[in-house]
Order: C-alpha cells, then sequence, then structure tokens
C-alpha cells in the first residue's frame, strides 16, 4: 500500500495569490484606486511628493479629501496651500495682542465690552517649591491679561522694609493694577486676607464677614466696578474646611449678594473649599444659571484633583469662554491652579425720549 501511494504521480500544486492582491474574473490584476491618505505605507520621502501634488479640498471645512479624483468639489493649488501651512503656525504674542484689540474695538462698536475676570489662591505666595516668590506669581497673571482678578491668602506687613512684604501692593504695582484689600485676621504684625486687583474704575468696596464660631475667621470682599454705564459687583470669598461652616457661610453670602444695592450683573469667585458637589455647589448653581457651571480640578496644581476655585456671573454678562490657566510656570507658583472667565458686558438700552415730557406742565 505505501509503495502504490509512493508511486501515484502527484498532482500540480496551484499557485496561490498574494496577499492584498485582487484578482478580476479575467485573471487580470485590478488596480485599486487611492482613498484618503491610503498612501502611508509608501516611503515616506514618496508620499511627501504626493503632499505636493493639488489634493481635493472639502468646500466647507477646507480639509483634504486625498488625490485629485473624479469628484472634487474644490481643488486648492500649491499657493493656497503654502499661505495655510503658513497660518497654522503659531503668530507672534504681539500680534496675538493686536488682534485681541480689533476684536475688543469690534464689540465696542456694537455696545458690548469684553472683559476678562479671574479667580486665583496664591498660597501666600509659596510655592509648590517652598519658594515664596511674587515676581513668579506675577508672571502668571500676566499670561492670563485679567481686567479683574481675586486673589485669596494674602498677605500685607506694614512696617516692613521688605519690598515683597505686602504682597497685595507689590503685584498691584507690578500688573499696573488698582488694588483693593479686604483683611480677614491679623498676621504677624500685618494683616491676611482676601484681595481684588482691577484695571476698572472703582466705585466702592465692602467687607463683609463669613467667620463661623470658633473657627478661623473667613472674609468675602464686594468690589463695584464701573463697566461703561454698568455697575459689576464682584464678590470674592474663601469658605472654611468643614462642612457645617460651609453651609452657614453659604447663607450668610446669600444675603450679600441678594442685597437691594446690587442693581447690576454679579460675579462670585473664590476658593470654596468644597471637595465635592455639596450645599455650596447646589446653592449656586440655583442662584446663578450661567450656560457654562461645568467646575474643572484646580488644586493640587501639580496634578489637579478637586474642584475647589470656581467663578459663578449672572446670565445678562454673556459667558464667552471658561477654563483653568494650566502654564507651567502656574503648576508651581502656587498649590492652587487660577480659573478665568470672558465675559460680555453689554451697555443698557437708553430709555426712548417721549415729546411732551420735558415741557413744563401747563398752567
Amino acid at each position: 500500500m505505501l509503495l502504490a501511494r509512493q508511486t501515484l504521480p502527484s498532482e500540480p500544486r496551484r499557485a496561490r495569490p498574494l496577499r492584498g492582491t485582487p484578482r478580476c474574473a479575467a485573471g487580470r490584476l485590478r488596480r485599486r484606486r487611492s482613498h484618503g491618505d491610503a498612501q502611508r505605507r509608501r516611503s515616506r520621502r514618496l508620499r511627501h511628493r504626493c503632499v505636493l501634488r493639488a489634493r481635493v479640498v472639502h468646500r466647507r471645512s477646507r480639509r483634504a479629501r486625498g488625490t485629485v479624483a473624479g469628484r472634487a468639489a474644490h481643488v486648492r493649488g500649491g499657493a493656497a496651500r503654502r499661505a495655510v501651512a503658513g497660518a497654522a503656525q503659531p503668530s507672534h504674542p504681539a500680534l496675538s495682542a493686536l488682534r485681541a484689540l480689533r476684536r475688543g474695538r469690534r464689540a465696542r462698536a456694537r455696545g458690548v465690552t469684553p472683559i476678562i475676570i479671574a479667580s486665583y489662591n496664591i498660597h501666600r505666595g509659596v510655592g509648590l517649591d517652598r519658594r515664596r516668590d511674587l515676581d513668579r506669581l506675577g508672571v502668571v497673571i500676566a499670561e492670563m491679561n485679567p481686567d479683574v482678578i481675586g486673589l485669596q491668602e494674602v498677605i500685607r506687613q506694614d512696617g516692613n522694609i521688605m519690598p515683597m512684604a505686602d504682597q497685595a501692593a507689590y503685584l498691584a504695582s507690578k500688573l499696573g493694577m488698582e488694588l483693593v484689600m479686604g483683611e480677614t485676621r491679623p498676621y504677624g504684625a500685618g494683616t491676611y486676607g482676601n484681595a481684588i486687583l482691577t484695571r476698572l474704575p472703582v466705585l466702592g468696596s465692602v467687607r463683609h464677614d463669613l467667620s463661623h464660631g470658633l473657627r478661623e475667621p473667613r472674609g468675602c470682599l464686594r468690589v463695584d466696578l464701573a463697566v461703561d454705564d454698568v455697575t459689576l459687583h464682584i464678590f470674592n470669598c474663601h469658605f472654611g474646611l468643614a462642612f457645617r461652616e460651609r453651609r452657614a457661610q453659604l447663607e450668610l453670602l446669600a444675603g450679600f449678594i441678594r442685597a437691594g444695592s446690587c442693581g447690576g450683573p454679579r460675579v462670585v469667585m473664590g476658593d470654596f473649599n468644597e471637595w465635592h458637589r455639596g450645599p455650596v455647589t447646589r446653592g449656586l448653581r440655583l442662584e446663578f444659571k450661567s450656560p457654562m457651571r461645568r467646575m474643572r480640578r484646580t488644586h493640587p496644581a501639580m496634578f489637579p484633583l478637586f474642584r475647589l476655585d470656581r467663578i459663578y456671573w449672572d446670565v445678562e454678562l454673556e459667558g464667552e469662554a471658561f477654563h483653568v490657566h494650566r502654564s507651567r510656570l502656574a503648576r508651581v507658583a502656587s498649590d492652587h491652579l487660577p480659573v478665568m472667565v470672558r465675559l460680555r458686558v453689554r451697555r443698557r438700552a437708553a430709555a426712548p425720549y417721549v415729546l411732551g415730557d420735558a415741557l413744563p406742565p401747563a398752567e
């Protein structure tokens, strides 16, 4: 049996086609049509040569759709590609500032004033490297370029010959902003509390006490600012660490922000020390119906885990953007990251003039 099997002639094996080479019915190879960026398997030099050719670009999104084929909605040439490549590169900071100035002028022409408001817990000027460096904090604040910024845990030491002893005044002079200080408790030979730095005209300021029982004294600083013909009320708060303490401070804050003297839009910001969603979050969300109410993680600065620093504003202020400033320097300058929001303050419409209102009464 074995001999018979060995003597049988073996059938010729058919050559298996290579993988990835489909055949048509006639047995000839069918040329695949390139789709999109299906040129990844080619060499890098060949791919770079292919990029120099005209590409199919979507008419609306202006995104490349592949090489030129049968159905091209719009074809962009090499000159336009070079212009787009130049526009994609980061611009100079001076150009960015000029564009922002132009946008601000256009907005003011439409009766809208854009402003940037920030909140920052500076941790008494001490960073994560345990160095007290106010110049570093000034650079972080200058990166955000705010019109108004609320600072927490600020020290003022009167009579000290060191220029950095008065932290609030040093930062205000370095940034060219006006200072409003709200002392909370004595600190050595000076005071400790909250501060607001602003480039807008200050109409007035009031300090409110948020202390509860025998806990550490806390406070809220209210500053009224003039934005064109609108009075903007800024509240800079620093809440306590205990749950019952924060709940009592929320009730006190509600009375302050609902006062009859607040006739304009309000902005409440600060370090609320609420590690998880609690009564402070629920209460302020019910009071302020702003659309961008999502909280961001700000503490600790190197690896943020908790949403302690927040900003709330009235809907009439038209919030444009809200984010946490996460620059490399901000991750070391303090144990908190600063938060900032871009708002649009709309001018109030003038009351319509009715003919005869200014006339004297008839005799």
